[in-house]
């Protein structure tokens, strides 16, 4: 027989449903306990600077929602919520000089907080570097500053209306006189406290007062300056609220006052979270910009 002829082997498929089972053996996968340890801890360190403020917040307003409840001419977080809505969806209307949104408000009292916390600082940081470097100015001026500081900040209006005849800069005389204190008492505390040892080489080198200024002072100082600065704009920031009710115009003490003789207790309250709002905002600024200049 020819082995052409012969019969070929043939390959059959056969059609299953069954699992084919793997050359490789599986092996569960574990995750370490470190591990588990270590995604927490990366957690944490996400929800720590934030859950902290939130349970703050919410504490505070369950506790206002429930003196609300208690008291019927007080409106609640809800109540409050919708009005502040309805105000701030058009903050920048006019209707009369007296009239305006809570915008212009704002920026009437940033203005005032502006002008007169910037004539304090041109007059309180050049003043407090020399009662701090001279010494006989300080026993001067001590006195003097002791005298003034602790007065209130209205007492000091009826001498401005009678001064400037005027209102606004009765409110902008008020934010300097007592705006001025902070800044001028820690500026001179820096520079009392510059090391000595870095004064006795400005005299062996024989400096300038503007070297000396420039090179040693300065850096020296400037931490307590931005101090200084801080309680400065948050005493101004205090002062405009209290001086607007009593002078008027456009300012967001004005505005504070007007919606209480309107009986507005809504627009109260909104006005004192904006007053917050706008102050930590100010102080948070600051902030940054001593970072900026931080001369350590």
């Amino acid at each position: 027989m020819n082995s052409a002829n012969a019969t070929k082997p043939t390959l059959t498929v056969v059609e299953t449903n069954a699992p084919i089972p793997s050359l490789r053996k599986e092996t569960p996968i574990t995750v370490k306990p470190k591990t588990v340890a270590r995604i927490k801890s990366k957690r944490w360190q996400l929800l720590e600077p934030i859950l902290p403020p939130l349970l703050g917040f919410a504490l505070f307003i369950g506790i206002w929602a429930m003196v609300a409840q208690h008291t019927p001419a007080l409106p609640g977080p809800i109540k409050t919520w919708h009005s502040a809505t309805a105000l701030f969806s058009d903050p920048f209307y006019r209707k009369g000089p007296n009239d305006q949104g809570i915008g212009w408000n704002i920026l009437n009292s940033l203005q005032r907080v502006g002008l007169g916390f910037g004539m304090a600082a041109l007059i309180g940081i050049p003043l407090g570097f020399m009662i701090g470097r001279f010494t006989f100015l300080k026993r001067m001026t001590a006195p003097i500053i002791s005298l003034l500081r602790p007065v209130s900040p209205l007492a000091w209006l009826p001498i401005g209306l009678l001064v400037f005849k005027a209102a606004n800069p009765a409110a902008i005389w008020v934010i300097f006189i007592s705006s001025i204190w902070p800044i001028v008492i820690n500026t001179a505390v820096g520079v009392s406290h510059v090391p000595q040892d870095y004064m006795n080489v400005a005299k062996v080198l024989k400096l300038s007062e503007w070297k000396i200024f420039t090179k040693i002072l300065f850096p020296s100082v400037l931490p307590y300056m931005m101090t200084g600065i801080r309680l400065s704009i948050g005493v101004a920031w205090l002062v405009i609220v209290a001086a607007e009710m009593l002078t008027g115009g456009v300012g967001i003490g004005f505005w504070v006052w007007d919606e209480w003789n309107n009986l507005n207790v809504e627009h109260i309250i909104i006005a004192i979270f904006v007053v917050g709002i706008v102050g930590l905002l100010l102080e948070y600024a600051l902030l940054l910009l001593a970072k900026r200049f931080d001369y350590e």
